[in-house]
């Protein structure tokens, strides 16, 4: 209709104005909008009332639940606590009787300590006394040897003797040990 009033118009030389009201179309929308209305009131306004009113009494058992919940968790906390407290006073003495042990480990360790500290230093007093000897004995020998060489030298003959040299040797380290030098 509107573009049979266009045309008119255009042959008539006049343009529609913009702000012309097209009362057919006025109707029309009015009575659309009233069937959408009737419809919206009619099926779809019940619908969301029964949701929200089970959503409303889900919300209110769910709290109800919640605060019996709540209650059943505060009594399980208490005796929670009374179990944590039982708890921390038999570790507290599980400590203690550790402690006691660990100190009386830690006496028994020392004692073993010292004594195969003693041990090894017997062990190290006998080494080196074994040693010493063996010091000695070589030293002895090698003195002798030496001895009987410089002593062939002073006197001027060959002590290649071996009972003399063996002689000469004794009576010159039992000197040494004496600390008097022998009358010749």
């Amino acid at each position: 209709m509107k573009s049979l009033l266009v045309i008119l118009a255009a042959e008539g030389g006049h343009e529609p104005s913009p702000l012309a009201v097209e009362w057919i179309e006025v109707v029309i929308a009015l009575v659309v909008f009233g069937i959408l209305f009737f419809l919206i009131w009619k099926f779809v306004a019940p619908n969301f009332e029964k949701t929200f009113s089970e959503r409303t009494q889900a919300i209110e058992g769910g709290l109800a639940a919640a605060e019996t919940k709540q209650a059943e968790a505060d009594a399980k906390l208490a005796e929670l606590e009374a179990q944590l407290a039982d708890a921390r006073h038999e570790a507290a003495r599980i400590r203690e009787e550790a402690r006691e042990q660990g100190a009386a480990i830690v006496a028994e360790m020392r004692e073993q300590a010292q004594a195969e500290s003693s041990r090894i230093v017997e062990h190290g007093k006998a080494q080196i006394e074994a040693e010493r000897q063996q010091a000695v004995t070589s030293l002895r020998g090698e003195v002798g040897s030496l001895a009987t060489t410089l002593a062939g030298r002073i006197v001027g003959e060959s002590l290649d003797d071996d009972a003399r040299q063996g002689r000469v040797v004794e009576r010159f380290l039992a000197e040494l040990e004496t600390g008097t030098p022998g009358a010749n």
